[in-house]
């Protein structure tokens, strides 16, 4: 037994123990006859931080895999890195930048050699921060989405698809960031609320017969224009479909065409068409018979103006910014008589009419993203969304909470085809070559690619890479050694659980359900579970830009790693929204540190580590209750956890470790260790032991390093903590009567306690106390248990009849208990002061409850006010009812 320090100090264990459980080769799955059990992480970027939302995600996984580890399966908890395509090449650019360089100064395999540079020196700083979290991750195979036998998995995966019609290339209008020069996907956008205008414009019709009138919130679009939408049963224009306008500043000819699409109750019910820069007006034109070749685009890469096909823009516009172009469209249109002027309320005319304006922008480069036509690599989503939607609809994947099935299904069936190219240098570069009349080659090489082409055809590969999420998609297997035959994948797939943040639900998740489907035949993980974000105190999400970001490590620098973990798991309610607490962060310390004292406690009283797994014989009744505690608390952690309720497993550990441990068993048992009349100290010490011994395995998921040193440093043991045994919550070890007298013990001491308190009886007076009306089994409990209470209560059982006069009075269960404080208070001072501070609580109590039936207060003050209200109301409520209760034990 090695003595503990008298002052608990997490960043002295936790340095220790994880070098030696790493280094010991803890976190290997060595145990091939076992049940095998993985998790993979999912990877954070190569250019990341530890943020609150690894912490949370990653402090649930570790909990299910060391659990796992304990139960006796062969667990793997997959981790690594992503090489997070456009993150990491804007990182490496700014440094280049900072340095007077620019990408396109270098080749190409240049720019990726740097890349590859700053990933050796800098990248992957994360997962020395998820060692500080305590994450028990198998680093010996920590893996890399460029790693050699991961790009093989990609390229097969890419040729595969496309060898099966489910991966092409096509003409599509995407989400182009002209700051990043690349297409990127929906779920990379972010829509943000802009001032800006509707502008009403008229169309002269070709035939000089009048105008029709259309409107936008953005004018200079109107240079690509091809058509106008108005709807089939809008009786205002069916005479006007098939004829034409001419379109001012190009003087094009476009259509007038009937589509749903234009809705008459909105403006005039005409809606300009610009196939080429809007989605919605790229399926207008689809269907109106314009093929997305013969779309007009009037933007080039970096959103500036380009001449369209036909030529018809002006010299003047050309080479514009959207915002120039904007201003300088308008004006023409002005000029030209076709801008309709907007009338505010004051009769005063403008140009346009001012609106607020959902406007995307690019989520790395903060720029306006543009819809823009061009050539692209798609996957056939819908084709391959069926397999996982089938599996949760039969449970062969679990989504918890259930709640988001629905959200699953929606998106999932409606889903769109994939976009996975993307215009970087840094990435998984796409395996397709193209001859000089633009056909494509897909191979895993160049050398298959060439034989497809014929000898002597030049080929050139594409320069694109592949989006991120596409390589990510194949994690759960690729990083175990798919497509090879023998790889570990065979044993260990599907895996166990997943764990994500529901934000990337469809990023990651579902993409992992569609690949791992279609290429091997089973679900990706028998369950997801999706938990929530990590929000500042008063709820609002956290952001730079707002300053309420917080940092995890610097949690764990001032109350421990294990603290910060706890407050996750206690936090985490299925996929509910976590709010910051550092209070709560603080407590958790003070937790470990109570734990920590009562495990000094123990040795300080000859109590030491158990040398069995079963509970030691007991014949005491408060070592038979703690047994019978201990394994329902097994059995509530078991639940819990089974069930992916964290926050119940957490709190079952909490209230048994604080309350019924620390608080009472030890202060029951110390009349036995320190032999005051009681006998039964061996055994005592025998069952504390192990009990201790229970905690320390049922918390360590939750807090690996505390208890990983308390396990030591109670005695020798063979083996470490962290692959201990779970315990098995023996049912056989409950005793009921053994439950009842301690839990009737417990109410008593409580009573007493609570009563002396309110009635400020001096904490060193020992009463006497005189018993009414008891049943045989209570002068039983009083006799077995007397020293017990006479240490806690300070009171000793009187033979006589209670005195006449002021008497503390508690009924437990049938019995009355009388202790007369005639001597040790003064009665009518006492009942004076209870009195008063009756009335007081009271008078607050109603005037708070009058402010909270005020309509007025209620409807107008801040939410926080409101609520504080309510809570200040409670407790006045709680404290006028524990003073008349106090008032009324004076008999």
């Amino acid at each position: 037994m090695t003595e503990l320090a008298k002052t608990f100090d997490p960043a002295v264990i936790e340095a220790k123990w994880y070098a030696h459980w790493e280094e010991s080769g803890q976190f290997r799955p060595d145990r091939p006859d076992a049940e095998p059990w993985t998790i993979v992480n999912p990877p954070p970027n190569v250019t990341g931080s530890l943020h609150i939302g690894h912490a949370l995600d990653n402090t649930l996984q570790d909990i299910l895999v060391r659990h796992a580890r304990l139960k006796g399966k062969d667990a793997l908890w997959v981790v690594g890195t992503d090489h997070a395509g456009i993150a990491t090449q804007m990182v490496v650019e700014r440094q280049m930048n900072a340095a007077g360089e620019k990408r396109t100064d270098f080749t190409r395999d240049q720019f990726v050699d740097r890349v590859w540079q700053w990933k050796a020196e800098s990248g992957g700083e994360i997962t020395s921060q998820l060692r500080r979290l305590g994450c028990s991750m198998d680093w010996e195979n920590e893996r890399f989405t460029m790693d050699p036998g991961f790009s093989k998995a990609v390229l097969k995966v890419f040729v595969e698809l496309h060898r099966q019609g489910l991966l092409y290339r096509d003409k599509r209008l995407v989400n182009w960031d002209p700051g990043l020069g690349t297409a990127i996907s929906d779920l990379e956008v972010e829509t943000r609320e802009v001032k800006g205008s509707f502008w009403r414009l008229r169309y002269p019709l070709a035939d000089g017969s009048g105008h029709i009138e259309v409107a936008t919130t953005r004018p200079e679009t109107m240079l690509a224009d091809m058509a106008v939408a108005v709807h089939p049963d809008d009786a205002r224009y069916t005479a006007l479909i098939g004829k034409k306008v001419r379109l001012p500043i190009t003087g094009r000819l476009i259509p007038i065409v009937a589509d749903e699409h234009a809705d008459p109750e909105l403006g005039s019910g005409a809606v300009k068409i610009t196939p080429g820069h809007d989605f919605n007006d790229f399926e207008v034109g689809k269907r109106a018979g314009i093929a997305a070749r013969d779309m007009l685009n009037m933007l080039d890469a970096k959103a500036r103006i380009v001449q369209t096909a036909d030529g018809l823009i002006p010299d003047e516009f050309v080479g514009l910014s959207t915002a120039e172009a904007r201003k300088a469209v308008v004006a023409r249109l002005k000029d030209e008589g076709v801008l309709i002027p907007h009338v505010d309320k004051d009769g005063e005319a403008h140009d346009a009419e001012p609106r607020t304006i959902q406007t995307p922008y690019g989520d790395r480069s903060g720029v306006v993203i543009e819809p823009w036509l061009t050539d692209q690599w798609y996957v056939d989503a819908a084709t391959l969304a069926r397999g996982p939607v089938e599996a949760v609809r039969d449970g062969r994947i679990q989504i918890v909470p259930k709640t988001w099935e629905k959200t699953f299904f929606n998106w999932m069936e409606n889903i769109q085809p994939w976009c996975v190219s993307r215009q970087l240098w840094w990435g998984h570069q796409i395996p397709a070559w193209f001859d000089a009349d633009g056909n494509a080659y897909v191979a895993e090489t160049e050398e298959e690619a060439q034989v497809q082409a014929g000898a002597g055809v030049e080929l050139t590969r594409d320069p694109d890479v592949l989006d991120t999420w596409f390589s990510s998609a194949l994690w759960p297997f690729a990083t175990m050694g798919w497509p090879e035959a023998a790889g570990e994948w065979e044993r260990r797939y599907p895996n166990d659980v997943l764990i994500s943040g529901f934000d990337i639900l469809f990023f990651w998740d579902a993409r992992m359900m569609m690949q791992g489907m279609h290429f091997l035949k089973d679900v990706p993980f028998r369950t997801l579970y999706l938990h929530g974000l990590v929000r500042a105190a008063d709820g609002a999400k956290m952001s730079k830009s707002k300053g309420n970001v917080v940092n995890p490590l610097g949690l764990i620098d001032q109350y421990g790693a294990d603290a910060l973990r706890f407050f996750m798991a206690a936090m985490e309610s299925q996929g509910r929204d976590i709010k910051m607490d550092e209070r709560r962060v603080e407590g958790y310390r003070n937790f470990a540190t109570k734990l920590w004292n009562a495990s000094r406690f123990c040795q300080s009283n000859g109590i030491v580590a158990s040398t069995t797994l079963e509970p030691p014989a007991a014949t005491l009744a408060v070592n038979k209750w703690i047994v019978a505690e201990t394994v329902q608390t097994i059995q509530a952690v078991d639940l819990a956890l089974a069930d992916y309720r964290f926050d119940g497993a957490a709190d079952a550990i909490y209230q048994f470790v604080w309350s019924r441990f620390c608080d009472w068993y030890l202060e029951l048992i110390k009349p036995v260790l320190q032999g005051e009349g009681v006998a039964g100290a061996d055994e005592t010490r025998a069952v504390a032991g192990w009990v201790l011994d229970q905690i320390l395995v049922l918390l360590h998921p939750f807090m690996p390093f505390i208890t990983e040193e308390l396990w030591h440093a109670m005695g020798a043991r063979e083996y470490d903590l962290i692959v201990a045994k779970w315990p098995m919550a023996d049912a056989r070890a409950l005793d009921p009567g053994a439950a009842a007298e301690i839990e009737w013990l417990i109410r008593l001491v409580s009573e007493v306690r609570a009563a002396r308190t309110e009635l400020n009886v001096p904490p060193g007076a020992r009463l006497p106390v005189h018993v009414r009306e008891a049943s045989a089994t209570t002068d039983a409990r009083l006799a077995s248990q007397a020293a017990v209470i006479a240490r806690l209560a300070r009171i000793d059982r009187a033979d006589s009849a209670a005195p006449e006069g002021g008497a503390l009075q508690i009924v437990v269960d049938e019995a009355t208990f009388v202790l007369p404080l005639g001597d040790v208070i003064d009665l009518g001072a006492e009942r004076a002061r209870l009195t008063k501070a009756i009335a007081a609580a009271e008078k607050e109590r109603d005037a708070l409850a009058g402010r909270l039936g005020n309509p007025s207060f209620v409807e107008r003050a801040k939410p926080e006010a409101v609520e504080k209200a309510k809570a200040d109301h409670a407790e006045k409520s709680a404290e006028a009812e524990r003073l008349t209760a106090a008032l009324g034990r004076l008999g």
